[in-house]
């Protein structure tokens, strides 16, 4: 069986010109838990809009997160909220946690071809987050969940929407993800798939955060972006 955490061969990531990155947990390492503060803001935003106490709010936050891919999905589906305020209420939160990488963004700096960012969240909050990195400015655009018409990944019309849009080939593109199913629809496209996973004992895994062995779909693994990237430079 390969070793998927095995760091990658440079002639493997040769024909690679286009690169996409999920932001959340994956341009920035799990430890630092931005998206934390962004999970506790939506619950908030649950238990203010239908009344729950705050345990009660979380439980169907994360039963609309499974069965619509994203909170906001749900909450569109079953009460008809705005998008713009919930993603406004979700995303007031403290970057200071984030600090500039000068390893990573000169690692994205050099990959050959175009960088993306593709993202469920919103443009505003990759731009902060990226910027705080000290590497917006590597990146051609960010794809967000408004651009995708508020249809999250793992949707495949999501993902050929956002192909479609920047002309990617995607049997040259390479897809960075902390989300197992996330990777499925772009190994189905040609992408070489990549799963970003926490450094051991920085992060509890909710169950569908953790991969199979049996996952075909994720070709790589990694717990540092920037070791990866240096190996395929």
């Amino acid at each position: 069986m390969t070793d998927k955490t095995a760091l990658p061969e440079k002639a493997d990531f040769a024909h690679v010109t286009e690169w996409v990155f999920d932001l959340d947990n994956t341009l920035y390492p799990h430890h630092v838990d931005l998206f934390a503060q962004i999970d506790r803001n939506m619950t908030a935003y649950v238990a203010r809009l239908l009344g729950m106490e705050y345990d009660e709010a979380r439980k169907l936050q994360k039963q609309y997160y499974h069965e619509h891919g994203t909170t906001l999905r749900g909450l569109m589906h079953h009460h008809g909220i705005d998008p713009a305020e919930f993603l406004e209420a979700a995303h007031k939160i403290d970057y200071s946690a984030m600090l500039a990488d000068e390893g990573l963004s000169s690692v994205i700096k050099a990959l050959p071809g175009r960088k993306f960012i593709f993202t469920n969240g919103t443009v505003k909050h990759a731009e902060a987050a990226a910027r705080a990195l000290g590497i917006l400015d590597h990146f051609e655009d960010i794809f967000d969940i408004v651009a995708a018409d508020y249809v999250p990944k793992p949707a495949g019309a999501t993902y050929d929407k956002f192909a479609s849009l920047h002309r990617v080939d995607t049997r040259k593109a390479a897809m960075f993800e902390d989300l197992p199913r996330n990777l499925a629809v772009p190994k189905l496209l040609g992408m070489k798939t990549v799963l970003i996973v926490p450094l051991a004992g920085h992060k509890a895994l909710e169950r569908w955060e953790i991969p199979d062995e049996t996952d075909e779909h994720i070709e790589y693994m990694t717990n540092d972006l920037t070791a990866f990237l240096e190996a395929v430079l």
